[in-house]
């Protein structure tokens, strides 16, 4: 199973705190501290487990047409003007703590800027998580400006971007991850999409899942 990038500190830091206090446990287990320093040790390698889980990262087999960013339901599908797409259509994704948290790329493109701007951590899929911690991702595409953007939510403290300005990328390939539940919204130029593939209330799979078709 493959780690997500950015991830491998946490697990590591969970699994040494577990070794540690069993280690605890066998020269204390005579005591009466010893059955608490058993039960910290068992619940600090659950949690290396739990961590492990959340933080894989699949490999994917990349689908047709603009792919899904992130793993995840579909929240809202919003067409509006954009100050550097233009006309567009947003589509948002909710990532839950069960998803796989590392984003991909929905086309292919060069990155244009990327701006990180910190705020709060509200649940995602409120209104007032437009207030949230974010890292806003411009793309140069053949169909034009896109925008990703990667919203923290309650329990998400860190957005970690893979990639940097003039990096050309792959359709599919992996941009970041956000940490314990989250959001992505892309926005598409309105002009260029032939079709919407999905629905509110979708779950899709970053990569795989087909968002949107493209004008010939």
């Amino acid at each position: 199973m493959t780690i997500a990038k950015g991830s491998k500190s946490w697990i590591l830091s969970a699994l040494i705190s577990a070794i540690f206090f069993l280690i605890l446990y066998v020269f204390f287990r005579a005591q009466t501290i010893g059955f608490v320093l058993f039960i910290i040790s068992i619940i600090l390698f659950l949690f290396t487990g739990f961590l492990l889980i959340f933080f894989r990262a699949p490999e994917r087999n990349i689908g047709k047409g603009i792919v899904a960013c992130a793993d995840g339901k579909i929240r809202e599908i919003l067409n509006l003007k954009d100050e550097d797409v233009g006309d567009c259509t947003r589509i948002s994704t909710f990532m839950n703590v069960h998803n796989v948290h590392v984003n991909r790329m929905p086309i292919e493109g060069t990155v244009k800027n990327i701006i990180h701007i910190k705020g709060a951590h509200l649940p995602a899929f409120k209104k007032d998580s437009d207030k949230n911690e974010r890292v806003i991702t411009t793309i140069d595409t053949k169909i034009g400006t896109i925008k990703i953007i990667q919203i923290a939510g309650t329990f998400a403290r860190r957005i970690v971007p893979y990639i940097k300005e003039g990096d050309k990328l792959k359709k599919g390939e992996r941009i970041g991850m956000i940490r314990l539940g989250s959001r992505v919204d892309v926005y598409l130029p309105s002009k260029k999409i032939k079709k919407i593939y999905v629905r509110v209330g979708d779950i899709v799979i970053a990569g795989e899942d087909t968002l949107a078709e493209v004008n010939a």
